[in-house]
């Protein structure tokens, strides 16, 4: 069993959606010294149950203990651990880049090429969308940072398991 305290983790959660239960999920990991990277929550095709996408960091044996207290909450229907699983994950990013006249060409270059999208212009930005892996989001960062990245905003991992075939 790898012990790693770097190991990413990513947990699908499915809870009634009810008030308190996201205070009740994040207490679990803070309560054990583990950090949320990221959260996304939102209903499911059923209005009274949402689907909990936790990102975390940490040692897994620790994670295994939180996994079964949250199968004791009652609010609580599936935990799915997608470690070492087959799943398709994206994260979507909405970056507000510098746009002068003289770069404009070259960061519609690379949002062609990374297959982003120019959502709103601006006299002097461009808010561009990009969804894709943590690698993807990543490597176009690196390449537009030298423009000029005014604001960034990421919803962190969305994953699903993959259909076995």
């Amino acid at each position: 069993m790898n012990h790693s305290t770097n190991e990413k983790h990513i947990l699908s959660v499915l809870v009634e959606n009810q008030p308190g239960v996201l205070a009740r999920v994040a207490g679990l990991f803070s309560g054990r010294g583990f950090n949320i990277e990221s959260l996304s929550v939102a209903e499911t095709t059923e209005p009274r149950v949402s689907r909990m996408t936790i990102v975390t960091k940490g040692d897994m044996g620790v994670l295994e203990q939180i996994k079964k207290q949250l199968n004791k909450l009652v609010d609580v229907i599936k935990v799915v651990d997608f470690t070492g699983k087959e799943s398709v994950q994206r994260e979507l990013a909405l970056i507000k880049v510098h746009a002068r006249p003289e770069n404009r060409a070259e960061v519609l270059r690379m949002v062609d090429i990374f297959r982003c999208r120019v959502i709103d212009v601006g006299t002097e930005y461009y808010t561009v969308e990009l969804t894709g892996d943590e690698g993807k989001i990543g490597a176009f960062l690196n390449l537009i940072k030298p423009m000029g990245i005014k604001e960034i905003v990421r919803t962190g991992a969305l994953a699903l398991g993959r259909e076995l075939k």
